[in-house]
């Protein structure tokens, strides 16, 4: 993939759609993040004022929405894409692996949260699960990372505050929901055991990243 060279949200989308699988930032294999494969005039840069630019960070959510592309921190708890036609496989296996939430834990008063309100904003479901004291943002962001990497969890789209200006700014907020209220209970069905889905993408994996080590695949997987 070392001659990728990504100009835009479509041809991010597309390349997720045809490789399956793409970490946003560096994945601890190069040339294997989205980070890397944009062009360089799309790449992070800083202005002499302090404001900033970062292509690559703003087409994150057109890549989810209209891209058909599912983004989650589903790499060893760090953000990247699936493909819709990956992903039953995925949701298949990584929810064997990581297994479902404890009856009465945290991990499932949060995940119960996100689903009777449908999709909210990380600061509004920390806050409704009374993450609200000093250093309780960083304890609150591990629990929804280990679900998102069981693949409880994913990120529908990201909403930007606007000046008065009408002009969104800022990093974003992520929007969380279920991805099973987000794609239906049907692309949440495999038809195979969590072991065959593990085989598949572990092939998958050799194919597109046949360089790599099998201990940095099976990192990758989960």
């Amino acid at each position: 993939m070392t001659d990728v060279n990504i100009h835009s949200g479509a041809q991010l989308a597309s390349l997720v759609n045809e490789i399956g699988f793409l970490p946003l930032l560096y994945s601890g294999i190069n040339g294997f993040s989205a980070e890397e494969l944009v062009a360089d005039d799309c790449r992070y840069v800083v202005f002499p004022d302090g404001g900033w630019d970062w292509p690559l960070w703003k087409w994150k959510g057109s890549v989810i929405t209209d891209g058909g592309c599912v983004y989650g921190k589903f790499f060893n708890r760090k953000a990247g894409f699936v493909s819709k036609k990956w992903w039953q496989d995925f949701y298949n296996y990584r929810r064997s692996r990581i297994g479902k939430p404890a009856e009465g834990s945290i991990e499932e008063a949060i995940l119960q949260t996100l689903q009777v309100n449908g999709s909210m904003i990380t600061r509004d479901l920390r806050a409704e699960c009374g993450f609200t004291g000093t250093g309780m943002r960083g304890r609150f962001d591990s629990y929804v990372s280990k679900l998102q990497m069981g693949c409880y969890i994913v990120t529908e789209d990201f909403v930007y505050p606007k000046d008065k200006h009408n002009k969104e700014y800022g990093w974003g907020l992520s929007l969380l929901a279920t991805p099973e209220r987000l794609y239906g209970l049907e692309a949440c069905r495999c038809d195979r055991t969590p072991e065959e889905s593990f085989a598949r993408i572990y092939e998958h994996f050799k194919h597109i990243l046949p360089n790599a080590a099998d201990k940095q695949l099976l990192r990758l997987i989960g």
